[in-house]
């Protein structure tokens, strides 16, 4: 069938991005269309997880990553060398010692156990954690230019017919025929509006508002997050960064602009310090809604990011949330459309993503919990507090703000089969990142088995075969790594392991289809 486009994605923010990278990775044809001109200037995500970070690297993206982040580092030490008068061993060398919040309680950075599950295995993903969202979608739009990405500014979807063959996607600018639509078009989708997707979930109860602003009197403000008998509030760390948070319902209208007069009143109110705000450089407003659609695919039209999900920003969870969405999504859709796979597999879309996104909302539904002001909110979190000043409080706590723990449930009864595979160092001097820019599977190959990598011989194109040792995991004795750096398969060497090669076909046909040759091992 004739197609403009084999994929157009809705919306060109960092998931919309990210996944038409992955795409194209995979050999589709992708239109992005992005209703703005430029990337959006509001203050959004001031940071991402470990498993974003991760996904960033595997695809070559970590020098460019580690340079953003000391960007950010160095605006916030000479924002709390101002705040500390010049003492750059104060407060300053002070801030650097926490790894982030949760409910507004400051988690330090001393206390975590870094051996602990979910933190250990990341390799130097592990050191990434600030970076703005506005820089992520810079990244990613020089990525897609690199990529040949088709990213059309200025052009909004304005409705689309789906059928059994083809999605023809109308447009500001004209009609796209395409065999698929993803949504990648935030908290209030069209694409999820027009298709019909259900989308229940809970209430907001609060207004939040997140501005970078000039004022006065600001040395009053604490720095961190502040729990107040009226709320809890955050200063830094930027200069003029503010976030109130009001437990006194949703506001009238959030579209409303947020005016200097607005945020210095709320900001009073929250922190009790006099403040003046001279001028708003950047402002937002947001609630704790919290929703998330029952499927993430309907026929041809599919749905990643803030479009599938929605919930409060705190913990900076929403950015990776969709950009692991986009990871997942990216090369099954791809292998399906180049004839690699069965359209089957994108119901693990689905089956593997809508419990990560389930377990994101309650996270930050017990924020919620944790910074009410109410006297049973408070005796929680005060038992939270207490639980955050422990090392084994701490390191849970970090590792879920981190978003480790993510597993999918594969078939497999090895540890490593459904977690993202470790950044494991190979005598070569690689490390497994190196070897997933391409956007392919990799079967990595431990003990030089001939067997192993015969079974996977039909392969060629879907599957890059490589042959190392590791001699930080001698145990393992191969493991196959999916496009998106999750374990498909792993084995273990040594008495009393199964062989070596149980369960590898089945791996290989389950997730990248039959073989183009069969292959007699040895």
């Amino acid at each position: 069938m004739n197609y403009d486009a084999d994929v157009v994605v809705a919306g060109g923010g960092p998931v919309g991005l990210m996944l038409a990278c992955e795409l194209r990775l995979g050999g589709a044809r992708v239109a992005v269309l992005e209703r703005l001109t430029e990337v959006d200037p509001t203050i959004k995500g001031g940071a991402i997880t470990t498993p974003s970070a991760e996904a960033l690297y595997r695809r070559g993206m970590l020098p460019a990553l580690a340079e953003v982040q000391r960007q950010a580092m160095d605006r916030f030490q000479a924002f709390m060398r101002e705040r500390d008068g010049g003492d750059g061993g104060g407060a300053a060398g002070q801030g650097l010692g926490f790894v982030g919040h949760f409910a507004g309680i400051m988690l330090r950075a001393d206390l975590v156990d870094r051996t602990g599950p979910g933190l250990g295995d990341a390799g130097p993903a592990a050191e990434i954690a600030f970076v703005a969202q506005q820089d992520i979608e810079r990244l990613l739009g020089g990525r897609a230019d690199e990529l040949g990405v088709d990213v059309r500014r200025g052009v909004g979807l304005t409705g689309f017919d789906a059928d059994d063959g083809a999605v023809t996607v109308r447009t500001s600018h004209g009609a796209i025929r395409a065999g698929w639509l993803v949504g990648c078009d935030g908290g209030r989708s069209t694409v999820r509006k027009l298709a019909g997707f259900e989308f229940p979930g809970t209430e907001p109860e609060v207004t939040c508002h997140q501005a970078v602003v000039d004022m006065t009197g600001a040395e009053d403000l604490k720095v961190g997050w502040t729990a107040t008998d009226t709320g809890v509030y955050a200063y830094g760390p930027m200069p003029g960064r503010v976030v109130t948070v009001e437990f006194d319902g949703p506001p009238a209208d959030r579209d409303a602009p947020v005016t200097a007069e607005d945020l210095q009143a709320r900001l009073r109110h929250v922190s009790g310090v006099d403040v003046t705000i001279t001028g708003v450089r950047t402002a937002t407003r947001f609630t704790d809604h919290a929703r998330q659609v029952t499927e993430y695919r309907k026929g041809r039209v599919l749905l990643a990011g803030d479009a599938a999900h929605v919930h409060s920003a705190f913990g900076s969870q929403g950015l990776s949330l969709g950009i692991g969405d986009a990871m997942n999504l990216g090369w099954k859709l791809a292998a399906v459309i180049g004839g690699r796979a069965p359209e089957g597999l994108l119901d693990t879309y689905t089956s593997e993503r809508h419990p990560v996104g389930a377990w994101v909302l309650d996270w930050t539904r017990s924020q919620v919990a944790a910074m009410r002001p109410d006297p049973q909110s408070r005796a929680l979190r005060e038992i939270v507090s207490d639980l955050a000043g422990t090392v084994v409080g701490t390191t849970y706590l970090t590792a879920r703000l981190n978003g480790g723990g993510v597993r999918y449930e594969l078939p497999g009864e090895h540890p490593l089969t459904g977690r993202s595979t470790p950044d494991l160092e190979l005598t070569d001097g690689s490390r497994l990142a190196d070897h997933l820019h391409g956007g392919r599977a990799l079967l990595l190959d431990l003990t030089d088995d001939p067997e192993i990598r015969a079974l996977a011989a039909g392969y060629a194109g879907r599957v890059d075969i490589l042959t190392a040792g590791c001699p930080s995991r001698p145990e393992l004795a191969a493991v196959l790594a999916r496009p998106d750096g999750f374990t498909a398969w792993a084995a273990d060497a040594g008495a009393g392991a199964p062989t070596p090669t149980a369960g590898l076909t089945e791996a290989l046909e389950e997730w990248f289809g039959v073989p183009e040759r069969a292959v007699t091992p040895g």
